[in-house]
């Protein structure tokens, strides 16, 4: 099972609709996905428990379908960043409960979606790389195409691979529908980044329908 971990240049960047877009596109070329949120704050009080939407949206996008429990294992109601959400909650992550989500899935490709920024701290102990690690060592990266991304883009992706992991690909994410130069800076992170844009995200109007993204993936095999 290929898996891809989607992380961002910071938090509210455009994570979820990449990866739901990045589902969508490879539910069309015929593969089984599945997308996961091991961790999430911000989640609503329901019947059925706590329930974060970005999770909710990435079962929607999915072609196989998984139990809520297994998709986000960890939710968390206040809206703060997960290491203060967690301590509130009197919760101490354990990595083991997130590699169980691997469990039992059948698909050609699992798409996890993280939580914040790449340097984000998960509790006392952990940072959102050793969350990464349980699932795969391949990243794509989110970047939020406004003013000063290329830097949070540069800054972001010399961490990655500091903390030894693969970028294999980073996505356009248009946030300011009025950013000056956007192909000129979208032109300069294809120059600087070590790998390629696989993913372009136009603007929309947040009333209307989404707009499907344009995607090009490198040749994919199942391994």
């Amino acid at each position: 099972m290929n898996t891809w971990f989607i992380t961002g240049t910071d938090t509210e960047i455009g994570k979820t609709r990449a990866a739901c877009d990045l589902l969508r596109h490879l539910a069309e070329q015929g593969h089984r996905v599945a997308g996961l949120k091991p961790l999430a704050s911000g989640c609503e009080r329901t019947p059925e428990g706590l329930r974060n939407a970005d999770a909710l949206d990435l079962m929607a996008a999915s072609n196989v379908r998984l139990p809520y429990e297994k998709v986000n294992p960890y939710a968390f109601e206040p809206p703060v960043a997960p290491h203060l959400a967690a301590a509130a909650a009197g919760v101490e992550l354990d990595l083991d409960v997130a590699s169980g989500a691997l469990k039992d899935i059948e698909a050609d490709w699992l798409i996890v979606e993280g939580i914040g920024g790449w340097s984000v701290p998960l509790d006392e102990r952990l940072l959102l790389r050793d969350l990464v690690q349980v699932f795969t060592r391949q990243v794509v990266l989110v970047v939020g195409m406004r003013l000063g991304c290329i830097n949070h883009a540069l800054l972001t992706v010399e961490q990655i691979q500091r903390d030894g992991f693969e970028l294999v690909g980073w996505v356009a994410n248009q946030l300011d529908p009025d950013m000056a130069e956007l192909e000129g800076n979208q032109a300069t992170l294809d120059r600087l980044l070590p790998a390629p844009r696989i993913g372009t995200i136009p603007s929309h109007d947040v009333e209307k329908q989404e707009v499907m993204g344009k995607w090009r993936l490198p040749p994919l095999s199942l391994r």
